[in-house]
């Protein structure tokens, strides 16, 4: 498995001053611009032209087309705040004609992204840019993620059905044993945000709590199109509500229970860090935000960067720094709030996840799963799921969905 190194880091325009910002006095519409920066891998190429650029305010989305200058034109709308989203695929052939390189395997996305961006009238003249970044389609990606626990038939919090699925996205078996999964840290207040993270480290890291790890004794294949589930307790929950599942079956469980029962005929879960030293359970937040990554690597944690966070030198939780180019993929999972979700708490760069997933609680206890949506199916039935590099895109919100489970 081999992520496209390249990435041109993605701008993110959400400040505090924007939020401000009152529109309601304003006189007329505006024609807004956009303008498409292509990687520097397709630099100098024609590639931007005949591209979706989506604006969205709220839940109302507007689309429209680059013209042979990268400039996607949305007429006559409300200056306000957006959010602007691009992306587009290119297979092994089309990325060799481009850039005149070798064909990449598994084919390329394209991916940009500016949350909160201000479309105002004094930047009617000029085009926002909207910079990209490219890399190979993953086969192994985030699937699902159900942390948000639910009520038992007491009305009491039930919080042991809880787990995190991966996918496999290719039509071979791929090999996960080795494989980490590092749960971001939810920490409050926050210890590092994106601009702190610039500052002290020059966007080369990923903050963690916990860092989990697929056994490495053996071979660990998932198959083409199959999945990895991972809990704290693979046991039956079903009984509890309509919303908790049977999961006796899981691929692995962590051994650290907490109030937790474990199941003696599931395979571990390796701990590898945990800012938690008398809890290994994977500490996967009912409300948010519950952000996970999956990143391989042979190098010693003990080598990587730790933090107390942003200008702390000591504290009672020393967070670990994974190195940003060892990522192969990341879901930002926000919480929610009575004013929404406050996109400035973002915990990933755009170039690993361009937007961000959430449940519609605010406190979780609503059985409520993000999963990937099904972009479309294979002539022998596999599933390929949405990864445009934007959990905004890709993600959706149920109640029902099953374990191992995903929509058509």
């Amino acid at each position: 498995m081999k992520q496209y190194q390249h990435i041109i880091p993605i701008l993110l325009a959400a400040t505090a001053l924007a939020g401000c910002i009152d529109y309601e006095d304003v006189s007329r519409n505006v024609n807004g611009k956009v303008q498409v920066v292509l990687p520097a891998e397709l630099a100098g190429s024609q590639g931007a032209e005949g591209k979706n650029v989506t604006i969205a305010l709220g839940s109302t989305k507007m689309v429209s087309k680059t013209d042979e200058n990268g400039i996607a034109t949305f007429p006559d709308i409300k200056p306000d705040i957006y959010d602007i989203s691009t992306s587009w695929e290119l297979s092994g052939e089309e990325y060799s004609q481009l850039t005149g390189e070798q064909a990449v395997s598994n084919g390329c996305i394209v991916t940009g992204a500016l949350n909160a961006q201000p479309i105002t009238e004094e930047q009617e003249g000029s085009p926002i840019l909207l910079p990209t970044s490219m890399e190979v389609k993953r086969d192994i990606v985030i699937g699902k993620i159900a942390s948000a626990g639910s009520k038992d038939a007491n009305n009491k919090n039930y919080l042991y059905g809880k787990y995190l699925e991966l996918y496999n996205q290719s039509a071979d078996s791929i090999d996960v044993s080795g494989l980490y999964i590092g749960l971001l840290e939810s920490t409050s207040p926050q210890p590092y945000t994106l601009e702190n993270l610039h500052e002290d480290y020059a966007d080369s890291v990923v903050i963690v709590k916990q860092v989990f790890q697929v056994p490495a004794d053996k071979p660990y294949k998932i198959k083409g199109g199959g999945t990895l589930l991972l809990t704290n307790s693979a046991t039956d929950h079903s009984d509890v509500n309509d919303m908790e599942y049977d999961l006796t079956g899981a691929d692995f469980e962590s051994k650290g229970a907490t109030n937790h029962v474990n199941n003696p005929a599931v395979p571990a879960l390796l701990t590898s860090f945990t800012i938690f030293p008398k809890n290994s359970t994977m500490n996967l937040m009912q409300g948010g935000p519950c952000g996970v990554i999956i990143f391989r690597t042979t190098e010693d944690f003990d080598l990587w960067p730790h933090t107390y966070g942003y200008g702390k030198t000591s504290g009672s939780n020393y967070y670990l720094c994974v190195p940003k180019r060892l990522i192969l993929d990341g879901v930002d999972y926000l919480k929610n709030k009575s004013t929404g979700v406050d996109v400035t708490s973002k915990r990933l760069y755009s170039d690993i996840d361009a937007g961000y997933t959430h449940i519609e609680a605010i406190s979780g206890y609503t059985g409520e799963v993000v999963y990937r949506r099904t972009d479309k199916v294979t002539a022998d039935g596999r599933k390929i799921l949405m990864d445009t590099n934007n959990s905004s895109n890709d993600f959706k919100v149920s109640t029902t969905i099953k374990p191992r489970e995903y929509d058509d």
